[in-house]
């Protein structure tokens, strides 16, 4: 019973009492009707007593699991939330759990908690940030293959087994699946839902019924083409509710598009056919690189690849412990330089650029606005020489290794990466970078590589090593084999700093020619 019924029902009563002949003494019979309204009193009494003992055991067990959580999470905060998971259920629980937790505890006056809660909601993550998660799994989901039933269950590749993770709910799966169909992705729709039917059907209990699953599931196969399976659901739907207005709507409706398929086809400009059919061919080759796969180099030039020590031309801080150099691949040229930053400084770095993390952004190719894109997830920092000795001691090496000025350079950038953070491919030369280099500064269990979409290239993380390359060429042109991409994190956490070096600057260090294959 509700805590409100419940004081109705004790009013009514204590009303019902004060208000009739108050000479029941007089009477044994009228004392009587007193015995059973006491006992209607007892039992209001009883259901209100139970109602505050149920809402407490649900606040407890609430408490007791969120306290060994946030017990085990807090103590490596980075790893936990490099699980893509923990990263999405965070989101969940803050965005929409701790919200119905205080409309449960709000039946009472629980003044201590609630104004608690409510000055800490503001710092609360909100509905784009719990969007921003979902979407992020899917992205995961797409580029690694991974079924529904691997991420739920949180077991993913590289998974740390001591990084402590509770599997995906029959609510968390059926969020997901309201979230892509909010987007009218009703391919992921499809999956999240019938994922949470699986779970529902395997008896784990739900506050989300089996009815409304397969109301979104029909639709969300219909809106893809499939009828006979939209109305396979559908039939199901209504053995469990005969009377669904939509669903019988829906079963004549889908009977008779059924009918009527095979006699009306939709035609297609051959030209947008092809358009698309390219998008799905560079997508599915960065998703390839992204996993590993269709990484070809032929055994004569593999042979040419090698690792050495590198003095820079006799630099002389490098004469006597020259660098690590290793090539990664020969067209274009992309060198890996190993040890570069310590551990010390690269937590320094970290340390700088935390507090200044803002969204990434990208420059709208038609206005030039500078603007957030979902094809770029992660958050960045830039870091001047002057502000600390590290960020001046790192410039000065960048410059010593690669034998480019770094005066007329962009400053450090310190990148981010979130839930399943990436980089769609893009090119680095628009604003005429002539060189990029990309320090690496943390390790990736899963995932994380940069993809050479147009020459089949995947560079891995590894902490503390640098990655370099060329986007122009000698001539000044630029090198179109440069098209790269940063992959999303499947698990972990991905620190990076850029340096973009100008070509302004370098006249005498790398010197123009009219060859654009030097």
């Amino acid at each position: 019973m509700e805590l409100r019924g419940v004081c109705c029902v004790l009013l009514t009563c204590l009303f019902y009492t004060s208000s009739a002949d108050k000479d029941f003494f007089t009477s044994i019979g009228q004392m009587t009707d007193l015995l059973y309204t006491e006992k209607d009193l007892v039992t209001s009494l009883k259901d209100y007593i139970r109602a505050e003992e149920d809402k407490l055991e649900q606040v407890k067990k609430w408490a007791e699991k969120l306290d060994v959580l946030s017990a085990t999470a807090t103590q490596d905060p980075e790893g936990f939330l490099g699980h893509p998971v923990n990263a999405f259920k965070l989101m969940k629980r803050l965005n929409t759990e701790w919200g119905e937790l205080e409309s449960l505890v709000l039946k009472d006056m629980s003044d201590g908690f609630i104004s608690n809660l409510t000055i800490q909601r503001q710092y609360f993550p909100n509905d784009d940030d719990q969007t921003g998660a979902a979407k992020a799994l899917m992205r995961l989901q797409d580029t690694y293959r991974l079924d529904t039933h691997t991420i739920s269950s949180g077991e993913l590749p590289g998974t740390n087994k001591d990084v402590a993770m509770s599997p995906m709910t029959v609510e968390d799966c059926f969020e997901l699946g309201k979230i892509a169909y909010s987007d009218a992705d009703y391919y992921h729709t499809e999956l999240w839902m019938e994922q949470a039917l699986k779970q529902l059907d395997g008896g784990e209990e739900s506050t989300v019924d089996m009815v409304t699953i397969l109301d979104y599931l029909s639709y969300s196969i219909y809106q893809q083409g499939e009828l006979e399976r939209a109305l396979d659901y559908t039939k199901r739907l209504l053995k469990l509710d005969s009377a669904h207005q939509r669903a019988n709507g829906n079963l004549k409706y889908f009977e008779y598009q059924l009918a009527k398929q095979n006699k009306v086809e939709a035609e297609e400009g051959q030209k947008e056919k092809e358009k698309r059919e390219r998008e799905k061919r560079e997508r599915r080759k960065y998703e390839q690189l992204c996993r590993g796969e269709g990484i070809k180099m032929t055994p004569r030039r593999q042979s040419r690849m090698f690792c050495r020590y590198s003095d820079n031309n006799h630099h002389p801080l490098y004469v006597l412990g020259p660098v690590k150099q290793e090539d990664e691949w020969d067209r274009p040229r992309i060198i890996r330089y190993h040890d570069i930053l310590s551990n010390s400084e690269i937590e320094k770095v970290k340390e700088l650029a935390k507090p200044r993390l803002r969204r990434a952004t990208i420059s709208n190719p038609i206005t030039g606005v500078l603007e957030t894109a979902h094809y770029r997830i992660s958050k960045s920092a830039w870091l001047t020489s002057y502000e600390d000795p590290v960020v001046d001691k790192i410039n000065q090496r960048i410059e010593d290794i690669t034998g480019l000025n770094v005066k007329t350079a962009e400053e450090l950038q310190v990148a981010n990466y979130g839930v399943g953070g990436q980089y769609e491919p893009h090119f680095d030369f628009g604003r005429v970078n002539k060189a990029s280099l990309s320090i690496l500064m943390s390790d990736v269990p899963s995932g994380g590589a940069t993809v050479f979409t147009d020459v089949g290239a995947a560079v891995w993380p590894k902490k503390g090593s640098a990655v370099f390359w060329y986007n122009l060429f000698a001539s000044g042109e630029g090198d179109y084999s440069t098209r790269h991409a940063a992959c999303p994190v499947l698990v972990g956490n991905k620190w990076v700093s850029n340096k973009w070096m100008h070509e302004r600057g370098q006249e005498f260090r790398r010197r123009c020619t009219l060859n654009e294959s030097e």
